[in-house]
């Protein structure tokens, strides 16, 4: 007979069992907990810094030189237009002025719209093919196209930063593979917000390289282009312009740096023209720009000198190209007006420039 007593201990022996087991872990498998992965932050790229500044001039010829060294400019820009069928050799003269008289030589070469527009694919391997021979003659640098977001320049209709970006990744293959100590320059976009965005008829500039981003363009380019030439404020303003739409970016040098820069981050600016209009000496400026009638000689050479500061100590700008030097035409296109060479062969812009660039 089963005593309480014994049933009692048989419980109390089981009890001590199960608790001599817990301690020493038993034979049931306790779940493993993974714990959880650690999170550490990507590490950021660090900012790119340019090193290196170096401002020229646009010009129509080669009347001026010294002037132009007085001003601390060591490059200068011409534009080549080439049509299909053309040799290089029209531009070794311009390349061998330039050496010859110690400055560097930036060829901004574009082409022919109609040509493009008629079998684009074959185009830009022409172009490309051309781009690459001048630069087997030995330019400092080349830009390729100019304002190709409108249809002054472009096609329309086929107007596009992935369009143009097929033509850049030719350009840069071609002139690499003959010089590669050729700055490629991509084709500075004209500044506009007139299209809102982008259309069949052009493309607002943010937009497209926008689009020249996403298509790769980065890749295929040692700068970005970039103009500014509609300003009538001093460059270290970045507010007050008393036209309409004052706060979009194209009003302000800094704004368009750094909208330009938010786009291309990892890649310096090349400003292939920054300039200044001022009909001081010509008259009244020509319908359509008006918004430069109250700007001055002295306007403008003072905000250049700011404008080559700015750049200098941006870390973010290259290249600065003066438009422009020298030009004489004034009418309905004004080029006279944005140079630094005034009637009279006076050059206020030349002095300014130079104390920034001498450090005087």
């Amino acid at each position: 007979m089963v005593t309480r007593s014994f049933l009692a201990s048989i419980g109390l022996f089981v009890i001590l069992m199960g608790i001599l087991t817990a301690c020493d872990g038993g034979t049931e498998q306790t779940p493993t907990v993974t714990p959880p992965p650690v999170m550490t932050d990507t590490p950021t790229p660090p900012p790119l810094v340019v090193d290196e500044f170096d401002l020229g001039g646009q010009i129509f010829s080669f009347t001026h030189l010294n002037l132009m060294k007085s001003a601390g400019m060591t490059w200068f820009k011409q534009q080549v237009v080439y049509d299909q069928g053309d040799s290089p050799s029209s531009v070794r003269s311009t390349i061998l002025a330039a050496h010859g008289n110690g400055f560097k030589v930036l060829l901004s070469i574009k082409g022919n719209k109609e040509q493009l527009a008629a079998d684009p694919t074959h185009y830009y391997q022409d172009f490309a093919n051309f781009l690459g021979r001048v630069a087997a003659l030995g330019p400092d640098g080349i830009e390729v196209w100019n304002e190709q977001n409108i249809d002054r320049e472009w096609p329309v209709g086929q107007i596009g930063g992935d369009a143009y970006t097929q033509m850049l990744t030719a350009a840069y293959n071609a002139i690499k593979d003959a010089n590669p100590n050729v700055m490629v320059i991509s084709g500075a976009p004209a500044p506009t917000g007139f299209f809102a965005g982008c259309s069949a008829d052009g493309c607002d500039d943010a937009p497209f390289l926008q689009q020249m981003a996403e298509a790769g363009a980065a890749q295929f380019m040692d700068c970005v282009g970039i103009h500014y030439n509609e300003g009538i404020l001093s460059p270290t303003q970045s507010s007050g312009d008393p036209r309409g739409n004052s706060s979009h970016y194209t009003r302000y040098y800094s704004s368009m740096v750094n909208t330009y820069t938010a786009i291309f981050p990892s890649k310096p600016l090349c400003f292939t023209e920054l300039g200044y209009l001022s009909s001081e000496g010509y008259g009244r400026v020509p319908p359509g720009f008006e918004w430069a009638a109250d700007t001055t000689v002295e306007n403008q050479a003072i905000w250049l000198a700011e404008a080559a500061t700015l750049s200098k100590d941006s870390g973010r700008v290259r290249l600065m190209i003066v438009w422009n030097v020298d030009a004489t035409e004034y009418g309905a296109d004004p080029q006279a007006g944005y140079a630094i060479i005034r009637p009279g062969n006076i050059c206020n812009a030349c002095e300014t420039l130079g104390a920034v660039m001498n450090g005087n």
